[in-house]
């Protein structure tokens, strides 16, 4: 049995005062000072904390939002005297798509680089909008054998890039067939490029860094080669270069040190990977294609093409770009899936996925609607306590003082934050009974789509639902 994979992690605590979801406004004038006051009793120490806090506050603006909403001390209070109160600053977190939960739970993981346990079940809807209308099949988890990261079982969540063959030739006992090159990563993940938006200079240093740390692949854009004081050695071979339509190609002594390529979808594909294959046989070369109104039949027409991988890239909130109705990535991947198994091209390609992957969740959904991995940005910017707030291209102050995150704790918190995604990866796959990332591709039995049992279940009473 090979040996697992794994991360090296080490807590590494936040630089700017939390923002939690609740505080305690507390009405003081009323006060009985009851012996068996109920803010001694709270079980997680919250006002004797506040106290502390409010003493040492640097911020008048930044006041203490760190309660767990257990509503204990609000219920048993006998002059009814506090109040439970939601942060307007939390409130101001991320967007629609990117909510507050979800960028405070990235924080947690990145500080900690464990599963987040909330202790009080889901308190969410059980369906909603993109990823939230799709529902993994957790049947097995009520095997021993199958629980995850504490299980006897050895969970893979190692993929391949690559074309694969379909079948194989021998030839007086010997292989005849040309075995293309295929590249291993631990994880079903990519680290792409950083939008625009978001594309800070510190940042070019700390991505190789993590991405050696945890021995996956980062995307980086080959006009910002050399970035910094890099040590080529070390970080090229987690380094894939993208490359746009008027970009020259590196030096081929640095080509021959990495291992993936991507090209910016053009008219000249062909002829871009033929001077990549000439310097580098052995590379293997990712088309990137935007997923507007025209992406999905390009995807299509350049699996016929003999592209050995596709990356189709949505916006950051996954949806499709340029259109008035536009897709969500989930339902993009399985119209492009199906069509690569219609036309039996589906294993001479690599179909890589990205935009609105903010979940370890979402990485699981995208690689059972038929994607063979994801790529993924914001998420690492959101465990350096981002906002996600788009301040970064105006010229307002960064509320989460991005630019002065030191190396060691921004590389830190992206590396805890990849291990727990890989932790909880293995926990769902262990759930669905599923021991092989490869094998999530397209098991559409292993999960539940919203609109299919709405479809099912009412369709016959009420008729089909009507499309925008």
């Amino acid at each position: 049995m090979p040996e697992k994979y794994h991360i090296e992690t080490k807590p590494v605590p936040p630089r700017r005062p939390r923002i939690g979801k609740y505080g305690i406004i507390d009405w003081r004038e009323d006060c009985a000072r009851c012996h068996n006051c109920v803010k001694k009793a709270c079980v997680y120490d919250r006002h004797r904390d506040e106290i502390k806090y409010i003493r040492n506050m640097e911020d008048v603006d930044a006041l203490f939002f760190d309660c767990m909403g257990c509503f204990s001390c609000v219920q048993e209070c006998t002059k009814n005297l506090l109040r439970l109160s939601i942060n307007p600053e939390y409130q101001k977190l991320g967007n629609d798509y990117w909510t507050p939960q979800i960028i405070q739970t990235t924080w947690l993981q990145a500080e900690t680089a464990k599963i987040p346990v909330s202790g009080a079940g889901y308190g969410g809807r059980f369906s909603g909008y993109g990823f939230d209308s799709m529902w993994t099949d957790m049947s097995e988890i009520v095997r021993p054998t199958r629980d995850g990261i504490h299980g006897r079982e050895y969970i893979s969540t190692a993929v391949d890039i690559g074309k694969k063959n379909s079948f194989l030739v021998m030839k007086d006992g010997k292989l005849s067939t040309d075995i293309p090159p295929i590249i291993s990563t631990p994880m079903p993940v990519i680290i792409d490029m950083m939008p625009e938006n978001y594309a800070l200079p510190m940042l070019d240093a700390v991505i190789p860094e993590t991405a050696y740390r945890t021995e996956l692949i980062a995307l980086i854009d080959s006009k910002k080669w050399p970035s910094g004081s890099a040590d080529s050695d070390k970080y090229l071979p987690h380094i894939a270069f993208y490359f746009s339509a008027d970009a020259p190609l590196l030096p081929p002594g640095i080509i021959r040190k990495t291992a993936l390529a991507e090209i910016e979808n053009s008219d000249n594909v062909n002829l871009r990977i033929k001077e990549l294959k000439e310097i580098n046989p052995d590379i293997v070369v990712s088309v990137r294609v935007e997923l507007n109104g025209e992406g999905i039949r390009r995807a299509v027409e350049l699996s016929g093409s003999g592209v050995e991988v596709i990356h189709v890239v949505a916006d950051t909130n996954g949806k499709q770009t340029g259109v008035k109705d536009p897709l969500f990535i989930k339902d993009m991947i399985r119209i492009i899936h199906k069509s690569l198994i219609e036309t039996g091209r589906r294993d001479d390609v690599t179909l890589i996925s990205g935009g609105g992957i903010a979940l370890p969740e979402h990485v699981a959904k995208a690689l059972i609607c038929g994607t063979d991995l994801v790529s993924i940005e914001l998420p690492l910017l959101a465990a350096l306590e981002c906002h996600l707030c788009s301040v970064c291209a105006g010229e307002k102050s960064c509320p989460a003082k991005i630019r002065d995150a030191g190396f060691e704790y921004s590389a830190g918190r992206m590396t805890n934050l990849i291990a727990a995604w890989h932790d909880q990866m293995v926990e769902l796959m262990g759930a669905m009974g599923i021991r092989d990332a490869r094998r999530l591709r397209g098991d559409v039995g292993r999960a539940m789509f919203f609109e299919q049992l709405e479809e099912e279940t009412f369709g016959k009473l009420f008729g089909t639902r009507k499309q925008a």
